[in-house]
């Protein structure tokens, strides 16, 4: 039975939050925005992944970097969503990213410390 990874979970799950939200920027003709966001929304869980088969803990850590800074990313792309008058907004990929944050900043914090 394979073991519960929040991270890897929640990552996932938002990668696919992220892509009904931009089809829905698409409809919109959003496309630029659209495809930025898509990138790097999707992006954090590949990176998540990918650290899980890192090939040492320099390694994980990097990887767990490079996907906070795409979370960091994506949450520039979702704020100039909620506060452009032309965009939809999605408060809940918002909030989910914030979660999302604040455990990989735990993970490279523990990691490091260990």
């Amino acid at each position: 039975m394979e073991r519960e990874n929040i991270i890897v979970d929640k990552t996932f799950q938002f990668a696919l939050d992220i892509i009904d939200f931009t089809e829905s920027l698409n409809e919109l003709r959003k496309f630029s925005l659209s495809n930025q966001l898509f990138r790097s929304g999707t992006s954090i869980g590949a990176n998540v992944s990918e650290a899980q088969h890192a090939e040492s803990e320099a390694d994980f850590i990097h990887k767990i970097k490079i996907a906070a800074k795409e979370s960091e990313e994506t949450e520039f792309w979702l704020k100039l969503c909620k506060y452009s008058s032309h965009y939809p907004t999605n408060d809940k990929l918002l909030s989910d990213n914030k979660v999302i944050q604040k455990i990989l900043t735990k993970i490279i914090h523990t990691t490091k410390n260990k």
